[in-house]
């Protein structure tokens, strides 16, 4: 779409009409339903150490510099309330977004979903003649698998995030949002840069060794030539400011600001809940993500651009704004409180489901508890794996406490548990359940039920009841106490003399 046509028409016009969401997505990998992929993660004795160790260093770090604020919770406050207000509007927002960015000289496309975003990059691409591009860390192009379908398209996309690097020259897939190769330990870092860097650009250097310091080195070595020779960068945002049409990236290593400046073209997928209305609401924004996310007061890197700026960075700015499920979620008054998320994975360091299983189990670029409740409304729930993800939590409210915007996960999780199991009806639990509510519904039914329970005692005896038709799995894991001989009514009546 060129920048007059994006003048002619708005996010109404492009946004998915109402109905279901799309028909059975693919998973991330295609995977099995969580407790099945969650019990193959729980046999690798190495990841589980892998992630103890990272989640408990990050969440010790994050609780020290969040302490230092006395108005934690006003900020907190502050965030959510901004968020909740460009999603409460966002209709308006994205339209001041979009006539913003065109005025400052940028090309607006729309994308419905993960195919047309892709396909948007793609022809950008082609048209600059190049058969590369560098990336800026992105959870939204992850989300499209923009990688996978520029590399069809005969591109190759390089990720620049060290920790992406990793992940892709491991041929790997991420498993936490802000640190995608946190499943792996420094030596296994050093042996994907020993085997894996020289067949893609500059080798790792003679004798490497798990040093941080000397894995960054060659990081920024096998990068730089990457930066150099590229004509057009890709990236994502963690803010858009529609009063200015200006985007936001913060990132701690600087490879960032490298793909935003050197490329002539830039292209930005940007989900549109990343819209804030106004640049005050930035302010608590860069308070609360850094704390919540690296334990850092501030962002080492916070890059904002707004549109074309002649000899000064790139000069072709495109910015597809992406839908991809995003207005269902937006269309549930309950649930889009999951589109306040700003990517800071504080719930995921300090989730004890996430800790034991890593994030591959998730089947989701957004793995931990906020993909447990951002997956099955964004995908749907036809898929095995968006279908348990609900069930992925303990419900302890860990992740509650420390959501820097307030997204009440527990409650999104139990709701979404409901409409699960109203799908899937009729089943053998919820039929127990109607039979169950029609019984205690009236006192001669209850009266009776429990006559037979008694008769039920009389013949089990002391004997233990392992199994119950219909409830398999539920018995599997306890066992049922044996009905007893003389209900309470019989007792009372046989004590007293009259019917209870």
């Amino acid at each position: 779409m060129t920048a007059s046509e994006s003048r002619r028409t708005t996010w109404r016009d492009h946004r998915p009409e109402p109905g279901p969401v799309r028909d059975t997505p693919p998973t991330f990998v295609g995977m099995p339903a969580f407790p099945d992929a969650a019990r193959a993660a729980l046999d690798n004795a190495q990841q589980r150490h892998n992630l103890h160790h990272a989640t408990h260093t990050i969440r010790d770090k994050r609780a020290g510099v969040v302490d230092e604020i006395s108005n934690w919770q006003e900020l907190r406050d502050a965030g959510a309330d901004a968020k909740q207000e460009a999603l409460t509007h966002l209709a308006e927002h994205l339209e001041e977004l979009e006539s913003n960015l065109i005025a400052g000289g940028a090309t607006v496309h729309w994308a419905r979903d993960a195919e047309e975003a892709n396909q948007i990059v793609l022809e950008i691409a082609r048209a600059k003649a190049t058969e590369e591009i560098v990336k800026v860390k992105s959870m939204t192009t992850q989300e499209t698998e923009l990688n996978e379908a520029l590399e069809a398209g005969g591109i190759d996309a390089w990720e620049t995030d060290l920790a992406e690097l990793i992940v892709q020259l491991g041929d790997d897939l991420p498993s936490h949002i802000l640190v995608p190769a946190i499943h792996r330990n420094r030596s296994e870092i050093r042996e994907i840069f020993r085997d894996q860097m020289g067949k893609v650009g500059r080798p790792a250097p003679e004798g490497l060794s798990d040093d941080p310091a000397e894995l960054a080195s060659a990081a920024r070595l096998h990068l730089r030539e990457k930066f150099l020779r590229a004509k057009v960068g890709v990236s994502g945002a963690n803010f858009a400011i529609a009063e200015t049409g200006s985007l936001v990236v913060v990132e701690s290593e600087g490879n960032g600001r490298m793909c935003l400046t050197l490329p002539e073209t830039l292209v930005s997928v940007v989900g549109i809940e990343k819209v804030l209305p106004t640049w005050e609401d930035l302010g608590p924004m860069l308070q609360l993500l850094p704390r919540s996310s690296t334990a850092e007061r501030m962002n080492p890197y916070t890059s904002m651009w707004t549109g074309v700026h002649e000899g000064d960075g790139p000069q072709e700015v495109h910015v597809v704004l992406l839908d991809n499920g995003r207005s269902h979620v937006l269309g549930d008054r309950l649930g889009r409180q999951a589109l306040r998320c700003i990517r800071c994975s504080a719930c995921l360091n300090v989730c004890p489901v996430y800790e034991r299983t890593g994030g591959h189990a998730y089947g989701s670029v957004y793995p931990g508890p906020i993909g447990a409740v951002l997956n099955p409304q964004m995908r749907g729930t036809e898929t095995p794996i968006d279908k348990s993800l609900p069930y992925a939590s303990s419900l302890c409210g860990a992740c509650y406490e420390v959501c820097p915007v307030k997204i009440n996960i527990p409650d999104l999780l139990i709701e979404l548990r409901g409409r699960v199991v109203e799908q899937e009806r009729p089943n053998a639990e919820s039929a127990a359940l109607r039979a169950a509510q029609w019984v205690l519904a009236d006192p001669k039914r209850l009266g009776a039920a429990q006559k037979a329970s008694n008769v039920v005692g009389h013949v089990v005896r002391d004997r233990t009841i392992r199994g119950v038709p219909g409830l398999g799995a539920w018995t599997s894991a306890r066992d049922v106490p044996t009905p007893p001989t003389e209900s309470f009514r019989q007792w009372w009546a046989r004590e007293r003399g009259t019917s209870a």
